[in-house]
């Protein structure tokens, strides 16, 4: 017998790829934090011996959840400002409190803060666009969560660099400091279009080219977005990114609520990847994504959460249903966005576009261990004819029971392992009192 470091046995495995696959009855093998097999259970018992073995029998196992847009240390901010358009939110309420308030202990608790919620919801990954990364990558690695960096860049100063130059090279030195950790990657992150002027995009290309990194930005968020551009630079935001040759392989458009079909085409030619937040384009207005219209021509689609200050939660499998059922109405077909693709678009699709499509996003062998355990045996999921549409359209994200990430355990019967749930509770109800004080 083979010796493992974790079997898992479940009711269900859903691999997310080959696509549409679920077995039944089967087993995950782990060995140093990497998937070595899939297979019956009853084989894996002849097989394998392990350290660890978890009897699941009325759970399905999927790939962790892959956050493509989050602002995890706005999770201090949720409901601070809430029922207004995004220009009246972002200039009124949310610029003037990171004004004052956004700082590294700001930047500290409103992750670990974000980081509990998004493991308890079976995310095991996200993509973080916010101040003073450094400090989002040294929590990120503490807790043992897998997540992409963003280097942002913007044109004007906050706390935590004065002018362009300096986003990008405090950026560059974060990304030296911590290429090679195995968790950890990097994105340029600049904010959008209407924020961030022409050389900096410029160089932001040519960097991004040279690393090989992804450019993570807001692109066609709103109708007013779009008609500022058109004012100040005689183009669409897009077109004026196609210019600056942004519009690529590497580009993650983040919400992208205002296409046209040109444009559509043209995103799916250049093999740019979509990052679609389908609940807080919702709530702040801001217009529907065309997922289906994007899935047809090829475009790679992914989820988000957006940040909690503008969602107000950090639950991807609710994303999941948003998603799913705001497209079959975007598209007036029921058919649009089945319950598989919005699976995938929370997991492979994520991984692919943040460039780790080799590393997690299904539950293949060779890859990463990034698993999680959804309990399928409560009477709010009974009867399960098909696994996969109860995970989209009937699970609540409170049915995740165990998430593990290269194999290490970080949930375990609904209780984190490397955050402090007390600790975390008390510093959110400490800022809490802050923020309402000076609102």
């Amino acid at each position: 017998m083979e010796t493992i470091d974790t079997l898992i046995k479940a009711r269900w495995i859903i691999p997310v790829e080959p696509d549409d696959t679920v077995l039944e009855h089967h087993a995950l093998a782990i060995r140093a934090g990497r998937i070595v097999a899939l297979l019956p259970s009853a084989e894996a018992d002849s097989r394998y011996r392990a350290d660890t073995v978890h009897e699941l029998p009325h759970h399905a196992l999927i790939p962790g959840l892959v956050n493509t847009h989050t602002h995890a240390a706005m999770s201090l901010m949720r409901g601070l400002a809430d029922d207004l358009p995004l220009m009246e939110w972002l200039k009124g309420h949310i610029w003037p409190a990171e004004g004052r308030w956004v700082g590294a202990e700001f930047v500290e608790d409103g992750t670990q803060l974000a980081m509990a919620e998004m493991l308890r919801g079976g995310v095991t990954c996200f993509n973080d666009m916010y101040f003073f990364p450094e400090i989002t990558a040294h929590a990120a690695a503490r807790a043992g969560m897998r997540a992409a960096l963003g280097l942002i860049v913007i044109d004007f100063p906050t706390a935590w660099a004065a002018n362009a130059d300096e986003y990008i090279a405090k950026g560059l030195a974060l990304y030296d400091d911590h290429k090679d950790e195995a968790l950890l990657s990097f994105c340029f992150a600049p904010h959008a279009p209407y924020t961030v002027s022409d050389e900096p995009l410029k160089r932001i290309r040519t960097l991004a080219n040279e690393l090989d990194l992804p450019v993570h930005m807001h692109v066609h968020e709103t109708a007013h977005e779009v008609e500022e551009s058109m004012a100040r630079f005689g183009m669409r935001p897009l077109e004026r990114l196609a210019q600056l040759g942004l519009v690529g392989p590497n580009l993650l458009a983040v919400h992208m609520t205002q296409l046209e079909d040109a444009e559509i085409a043209h995103l799916a030619e250049a093999g740019a990847h979509v990052l679609h937040c389908p609940e807080s384009n919702l709530k702040l207005a801001s217009g529907f994504c065309p997922v289906q219209k994007l899935l047809d021509a090829g475009v790679n689609v992914c989820l988000g959460t957006d940040g909690a200050a503008s969602n107000n939660d950090l639950d991807l499998m609710g994303e999941m249903r948003t998603a799913a059922l705001l497209a079959k109405g975007v598209a007036g077909d029921a058919a649009a966005l089945p319950a598989a693709a919005a699976l995938r678009m929370a997991t492979l699709n994520g991984a692919r576009a943040l460039g780790l499509g080799e590393e997690t996003g299904s539950l293949v062998p060779g890859k990463a261990a990034d698993v999680v355990a959804v309990d399928l045996g409560a009477l709010e999921s009974r009867p399960v004819y098909h696994p996969v549409s109860h995970l989209v359209y009937a699970t609540g994200r409170q049915q995740v029971t165990h998430v593990w990430v290269a194999g290490k355990a970080l949930l375990k019967d609904r209780r984190l392992t490397t955050l402090d749930l007390e600790a975390i509770q008390a510093r959110a109800m400490a800022w809490q009192e802050r923020l309402k004080a000076n609102a």
